[in-house]
């Protein structure tokens, strides 16, 4: 799969001397679904704004379907749809109107048909006559998106696109959003959801203090960091660990009533078959056993605490 955009030794200092961006390098393909993951401050806005041309570089470079973004930017600007966090309309105007508005200004020629489907894609065309004012905010996030598509992008930037969305709407969006990635556009979104990457995301990158600390394939990601737990549903309550089992790691919850045994979904070896002989052993006895892996969210918070 080629990439569609391409980021080398991106770095952005503003006049303060403040690095909010340092040494970027990224590569995103065709007809993927990205995600960025990061807490606040840790640069995800910059660099989209860098890449859709609202931000200057410091140094580096980008290259958006081959055209360099600072050298040919229009043609790398006329590819990219951008849906930003805050909500930015005319809210006097109707949705139509609006929308249409937003492809004449990509000097494209009027193409009804084109507007028509989105708004009927994005489950507006019952809304096409109202006036933005009179909208949800789950609706004029649509729109949002809607404006962002009309110039037929080849790349959508979501930045929090569901923020503000109750959980039926998100749904909707997020097929939305597959039903774009299976036409071919290429869609990149930055969320603090994190069941919302993990639920649509091809590959995911996470970037803090300005760095990339890792861009990999979700499923990867998930075996390759993920860490299942091993839950024991004690007979009796304990009130301390036999030193026998200390090795172990194990931790008491429930006030006693339960052991958690963490273990790498890696290793040749999870250790748990002798865990329990050794707790068989030390007249521990247990009614129920179940495991959880960790979920992306649990990876991420890793990864921020760590800065691996």
């Amino acid at each position: 799969m080629s990439s569609i955009i391409s980021v080398s030794n991106l770095t952005k200092t503003y006049a303060s001397g403040f690095k909010a961006l340092n040494g970027i390098n990224l590569d995103i393909q065709r007809g993927e679904i990205f995600a960025l993951l990061g807490p606040n401050g840790a640069g995800k806005t910059t660099l989209i704004s860098i890449i859709c041309g609202i931000a200057n570089l410091s140094e580096g470079k980008v290259l958006v379907g081959g055209h360099d973004i600072n050298a040919d930017y229009r043609a790398a600007r006329s590819l990219i749809g951008l849906v930003p966090q805050e909500l930015h309309t005319d809210a006097f105007e109707s949705v139509w109107a609006t929308v249409s508005f937003s492809r004449g200004l990509f000097g494209k020629s009027k193409n009804p048909a084109h507007i028509e489907k989105v708004l009927k894609d994005l489950s507006l065309w019952d809304k096409k006559d109202n006036k933005i004012i009179t909208l949800s905010g789950g609706m004029k996030r649509r729109v949002m998106i809607a404006k962002a598509l009309s110039h037929e992008p080849q790349i959508l930037f979501l930045d929090e696109p569901t923020a503000g969305v109750d959980v039926e709407l998100r749904k909707g969006m997020w097929e939305v959003v597959r039903q774009l990635r299976d036409t071919g556009v290429t869609v990149i979104l930055t969320t603090h959801y994190i069941d919302e990457a993990e639920e649509m995301a091809d590959r995911i990158g996470v970037i803090n203090k300005g760095e990339i600390i890792l861009v990999e394939q979700k499923a990867k990601l998930m075996q390759k960091l993920g860490r299942k737990q091993l839950k024991l549903h004690l007979q009796d309550r304990l009130t301390a660990l036999p030193a026998t089992l200390a090795p172990y790691q194990l931790e008491l919850a429930d006030s006693g009533k339960e052991l958690i045994f963490t273990y790498d979904t890696q290793s040749e070896r999870t250790g748990i078959t002798t865990l329990l002989s050794d707790l068989r052993d030390a007249g521990i006895r247990f009614r129920d056993l179940s495991t959880t892996q960790s979920s992306l969210e649990d990876i991420f918070v890793n990864l921020v605490r760590t800065g691996a």
